[in-house]
This record gives structure tokens, C-alpha cells and sequence, in this order.
């Protein structure tokens, strides 16, 4: 299976934004500092324009002029990288000009205010104005030059400012992240150094609030397993005391069945046998049963709609059969109970429910089966007139291998097992088990009260 690092995928991405953040930052940046100058360049040369031709104007109301005067440019290493400009009289005669225009044609027809045009290859910007008589001409000329090394300068000048950007955000974004992964990697050393029997909460001190919710989860999942555990060896535990019974038994059968010394002796010690090995067996089976029902085994089972008179409907006679060697009266009355159940499940619960009121109802009694609703919530009921359960032992009872001794000393026999499996079947319905008085204001009565469906 293809791996990906989340610490790579986290500095490659946290990178990339901060670099095509600042990319876009100093293209704005460049683009309207370009803008700003190239406007402060022609408000320059326009007031360039506009001083000089008042002053020529002036010279030539005073003194007037007759012939092309030519105005040095001292100081500049190369004049031809500079002002030209060119005062033209109404006939288009040269009357001032500066030595770099000498040999350099500036266009007559241009127009009026700031305009583009070619010199010697090279892209000048032109602003050209008239005086109010329309007597004078002015021309004036800047290279691009300029404004493109002043535009270079300041390029180069973002350029190194934004790679040291780049180069302080690279180093804290590493050293972010890099702390960041410590405390997982800190962590994930600490869950690997433990042996299958420390599952201990995993430390949260020094860990980011971000790590709190899976770290949370973590230790909740250490405490159902170790609720699992517990529960496991536990049951391992309670199993093997309780096998050891019938197993005992069964072994002392074999051994007295072993010397029989007749037909009858023998007989009766493979009754005797066959009693240990049933005991054995419901003990067994009831185990595995509730081995399926841990919740911590396996996923809950699907509930669909269904009906409890109608997944009861047809089972009566065979539960009179089941009530016929107590010498107990069995009835059934079944009213529409429609919940959301799992029919299977539902079955095992009631043979459970209605095997413990047989064997702990003494005869004659009654045993009572019944399904229907109540304040707007289904139940399903079994109720008997049996000697009850103290009001102590109502939540003892529903443990594991406890078994309650008759009123007249017997203990029927059971694997204490049953109303385990009945309250794992109703946890996975979302019910509820109320233990209350049965028939005629005695006995006990058992009753599942379902959800709203």
C-alpha cells in the first residue's frame, strides 16, 4: 500500500502558499509601484515642459530671437541620455534646443500633451505644448531609460527582500512542524514501549490541544480493552469453576458406572451420566451464547422492523409442552407490539426467560406470557407465580453464575447464566428490564420495554 508524510505533504503545501503569496504580493507591488512612477515621470516632464516654455517665451518678448540658440547640458557624461527638447516658432523654425538635439529630428506633427515615439531604436516619452499665441512649440523628450533602472532597481530590491522572507518562513515553518511531530513521535514511543499488559491512559501533558481529541480516543480505546480483559479472565475464570461441577460429576458417574454390579446399578448411574453430561452441555451452550452477545465480540446486530405478537404467534404449544412436566398452567396472550428487533436474539431471550420460571415456580403455579403497549412503548412480559427476587438482588441478578435458592431450600438446576444473555439481547435493542411482582400479587414479572419505534 502507497504511504504518503504527512510532515512533507504539510511543509511542501505551507511552502508553497507562503511563496505564491509573496509571489503575488510583489507582482502587485512591482505593477503599482510601476504605475506610481511612470505617473510621477510625466507630471515631472510636463512641469519640465511647462517652465521651460514660460522662460522662452519671456526671452522672447524681451529680447526676441533669430536663430537656433543651443543650451549645453553640463554635467551629464552622455547628454544624449537625457532632456532633449526643441522650441519651434509658428514657421517650424528651431529657436532653442539643447546640444543633445542637435542631430536628433523630433517629430512636428505631434500632438498636443504626453505622447510615445521612437529615437535611435529607442522608445522616448514626448510632451509636446503651445503657447496661448500658438507662436511657440515646445518638444520635450526622456528616455525610458530612466524609468526602466529605477523600475530594475526596485525589482531586485523586492526580490532580495522576498527571498529572505522566504528563507526566515522556510526555517520557522520547519521548525513548527518539526516540534510538532516530536510530541506525535514522543507519544507514539511511548504507546510502543509498553508490553500487551500496561494499557495505562497515554500522558496528555505537553501535548497540543490539536493531539487532545485522538490521544482522548487512545485511552478511551485502552479502557475497553482493558474492560475486555477484565472481563475475559473473568469469565475464563467463573467458567472454570462452573464446569468443574458437572465435569467432577461426570467423572464420578464413570467411575461408579465402572462397578455397577447389575443391570439395575448400572442404569441407574447412566441416568445419573446422562443428567451431568445435559448439565454440561446447557452449561456450555449458555457460555457460548453469551460469548456471541459481548458487545466487545462483535458489531450489534441489525434491528428491522417487526412485530412481537407476530414473531411469537404459533410457539404455544410449544411452550405448553415445555410447562407440562412442572405441572405448571401456561398462558399466552400476545396484543400487536411493533419494535424495531432481531428475531433470533429475541427468540433466545424469551427461552431463557421462560425456562427460569418454570424451574423456579413450584407446583401447582402459573406462568404467564404476554406482548403489547404501554404509554406508547411496546413490552414483552413473563411474569409467574413463583417466589420472586428480593428487591436487593435485583441487579445481582443479571451477573454472571448467580443463582438464587428456592423458598424451600432447593436449587433448581441452571448455569446461572440466563438472565446474563437476557440483558445482553436487551442492551442490544435499546431496552429496558423492569423487574416487578407477578401473577395474583406474587412471584416475579419480567418485562422488556422497547423503544418508541
Amino acid at each position: 500500500m502507497k504511504t504518503w508524510s504527512l510532515r512533507r505533504t504539510l511543509l511542501a503545501v505551507l511552502l508553497g502558499l507562503t511563496l505564491a503569496l509573496w509571489v503575488g504580493s510583489a507582482v502587485i507591488v512591482y505593477v503599482e509601484a510601476r504605475r506610481e512612477s511612470q505617473e510621477l515621470f510625466d507630471q515631472s516632464l510636463t512641469e519640465t515642459g511647462h517652465l521651460l516654455l514660460s522662460l522662452v517665451t519671456k526671452e522672447a518678448r524681451e529680447h526676441g530671437l533669430t536663430g537656433p540658440v543651443d543650451l549645453p547640458l553640463r554635467g551629464q557624461r552622455n547628454p544624449h541620455q537625457y532632456l532633449l527638447f526643441k522650441v519651434r516658432d509658428a514657421q517650424q523654425r528651431v529657436l532653442y534646443r539643447n546640444d543633445a538635439a542637435t542631430d536628433i529630428a523630433l517629430s512636428r506633427s505631434a500632438p498636443d500633451g504626453l505622447s510615445w515615439t521612437t529615437i535611435g531604436g529607442q522608445r522616448w516619452r514626448l510632451f509636446s505644448l503651445w503657447n496661448p499665441q500658438r507662436s511657440l512649440q515646445l518638444l520635450v523628450a526622456e528616455p525610458t531609460s530612466h524609468r526602466d533602472d529605477i523600475s530594475r532597481g526596485f525589482f531586485y530590491r523586492i526580490a532580495l527582500f522576498g527571498l529572505l522572507l522566504v528563507a526566515l518562513a522556510t526555517i520557522a515553518i520547519w521548525w513548527s512542524i518539526h516540534r510538532v511531530f516530536r510530541v506525535l513521535q514522543a507519544c507514539a514511543d511511548e504507546v510502543s514501549a509498553r508490553t500487551p499488559d500496561e494499557l495505562a491512559d497515554v500522558r496528555l501533558a505537553g501535548a497540543p490541544a490539536e493531539l487532545h481529541p485522538l490521544l482522548l480516543e487512545i485511552n478511551r480505546l485502552f479502557g475497553r480493552v482493558r474492560h475486555s480483559r477484565d472481563n475475559e479472565q473473568r469469565f475464563t475464570a467463573d467458567a472454570a469453576h462452573e464446569l468443574r461441577t458437572p465435569l467432577a460429576a461426570i467423572k464420578t458417574n464413570l467411575q461408579v458406572l465402572q462397578r455397577a454390579r447389575s443391570a439395575d446399578e448400572r442404569e441407574e448411574f447412566i441416568a445419573a451420566l446422562g443428567v451431568s453430561v445435559e448439565r454440561a452441555t446447557r452449561l456450555v451452550n449458555q457460555l457460548l451464547a453469551l460469548a456471541r452477545l459481548d458487545p466487545q465480540a462483535q458489531a450489534q446486530v441489525a434491528l428491522a422492523p417487526g412485530d412481537l405478537a407476530h414473531l411469537l404467534a404459533g410457539q404455544g404449544a410449544q411452550w405448553q409442552a415445555l410447562a407440562a412436566p412442572y405441572r405448571l398452567s401456561l398462558a399466552v396472550n400476545l396484543a400487536p407490539a411493533p419494535c424495531a428487533l432481531h428475531a433470533d436474539s429475541l427468540q433466545m431471550l424469551l427461552r431463557n426467560l421462560v425456562d427460569n420460571a418454570l424451574r423456579y415456580t413450584p407446583s401447582p403455579g402459573a406462568v404467564e406470557i404476554s406482548c403489547g403497549v404501554e404509554a406508547g412503548r411496546s413490552y414483552l412480559r413473563v411474569a409467574d407465580t413463583g417466589p420472586g427476587i428480593a428487591e436487593e438482588w435485583h441487579e445481582r441478578v443479571f451477573e454472571r453464575f448467580v443463582r438464587l435458592v428456592r423458598l424451600d431450600g432447593a436449587q433448581p438446576p441452571g448455569s446461572g447464566l440466563g438472565l446474563s444473555i437476557v440483558r445482553r439481547i436487551a442492551e442490544r435493542h435499546g431496552a429496558v428490564i423492569v423487574l416487578g411482582a407477578g401473577l395474583q400479587g406474587r412471584g416475579l414479572a419480567v418485562t422488556l420495554v422497547f423503544p418508541a419505534a
